[in-house]
């Protein structure tokens, strides 16, 4: 029997979204059998409203080692600051009491950065995974930072392991192997009917899912708040248009504007109650597949519909700038905030139909790669610049 100390790996897990990017990991990792998973799970994905994911986490197996509450009520500008502000003083504490060899860290979020800047100032050397990308909105600044912050970087395409190492990031601390999120589909059974979506209420129309429907997700911009509500009801003023498809509206995240956001979609519900919409606030990771695997179209602004949607050859419509600039397979179309330009392509892509799968994200063999090489990491925590 082998009496080797395991390499502990603290993984943050704060947002519904990166539950389904990191999942996998945290399998490999949970299997290895020279490395020990900690889990920390926090923010939003511990609340109702968001559909309380850590339920989902907790089913599929994980235990959560700490569940931390540092979401300030407001969904504006000011409370995501002290957010991220209550998350670096609350993971400081974790990280202390937990002492891992490594924390990894997932994407662009304010709570992304909270884990980032408690892990730094405690000296644990910090991963970072889905670094080097570019979607055009504050995400970027948050992204970028994190990657001067982390001592290495697990990147999801080429082009972003190019941007790291032109930041100055040494090139043997950068490994490209694909979105850890592909690894979901790669391994996810993609057929969808009502028996297995019963387990989900939601309130509005009847869904029959054997029959074609439209998925929604639109999340605030944080670089045009204030807006959220006017955007949101854009997309949904074209969506209306189409009377004999169903639509699946999922609910925003938490992000500063997400209660403008959430309003629209309210008041809209309130009035078309019966015009063929349903209304989720959330679904596991692998249901979450069968849904945008299965949709005729995907409209909205959701990073999903560029990585997990070209990965599916998904035809999708994405909606103002808060994607803009993000890598992506033929399968998106670029709308603005206006409802005749959003039906119009909405339009365009069920015509077309499905597109071919892209690669561009990954091949879904991520989480076993990534945790086969945690164990021989060799962090230098002065970490010098390289030009």
């Amino acid at each position: 029997m082998s009496n080797f100390i395991k390499t502990k790996v603290c993984v943050v897990v704060a947002s519904r979204a990166n539950y389904g990017r990191i999942k996998y990991l945290l399998t490999a990792i949970k299997e290895h059998e020279q490395l020990e998973l900690q889990l920390i799970v926090g923010a939003s994905l511990l609340l109702d409203r968001y559909g309380k994911a850590v339920n989902i986490i907790k089913a599929d197996g994980f235990i959560p080692d700490r569940e931390i509450y540092y979401n300030l009520e407001g969904e504006n500008l000011l409370t995501q600051a002290k957010s991220t502000g209550m998350g670096i003083i609350e993971l400081s504490t974790a990280f202390e009491q937990l002492q891992p060899n490594f924390v990894v860290s997932v994407a662009d979020r304010y709570e992304t950065m909270a884990t980032a800047i408690a892990a730094t100032y405690l000296n644990i050397p910090l991963i970072h995974v889905q670094g080097g990308e570019v979607s055009g909105n504050i995400d970027d600044r948050v992204r970028h930072a994190i990657t001067k912050l982390a001592d290495f970087h697990f990147v999801s395409t080429e082009k972003s392991r190019d941007r790291v190492i032109r930041m100055g990031e040494n090139e043997n601390s950068v490994f490209n192997f694909g979105c850890p999120a592909m690894d979901v589909i790669q391994n996810a059974d993609k057929s969808i009917d009502n028996t297995i979506m019963s387990k989900y209420g939601g309130v509005g129309s009847l869904v029959d899912w054997t029959k074609p429907y439209i998925l929604m997700i639109q999340h605030p911009v944080t670089t045009s708040y204030g807006s959220g509500f006017s955007e949101v009801n854009e997309t949904l003023k074209a969506l209306l248009k189409f009377d004999s498809i169903q639509k699946i509206v999922l609910w925003p995240n938490s992000d500063a504007g997400g209660e403008d956001v959430s309003k629209g979609i309210r008041v809209f519900r309130e009035r078309n109650m019966n015009r063929n919409f349903h209304f989720y606030k959330n679904f596991s990771a692998e249901d979450f597949i069968r849904v945008l695997s299965n949709a005729v179209c995907v409209v909205g602004n959701s990073s999903s519909f560029l990585r997990e949607g070209s990965f599916l050859g998904v035809p999708a419509v994405v909606v103002g700038d808060r994607q803009n600039q993000r890598e992506h397979g033929e399968n998106v179309l670029f709308a603005n905030y206006e409802d005749n330009d959003i039906h119009e392509k909405i339009t365009l892509q069920i015509e077309h139909g499905k597109y071919n799968p892209s690669n561009i994200f990954g091949k879904g063999d991520a989480g076993k790669r990534i945790a086969a090489l945690i164990k021989d990491l060799k962090p230098n925590l002065l970490k010098p610049i390289t030009y």
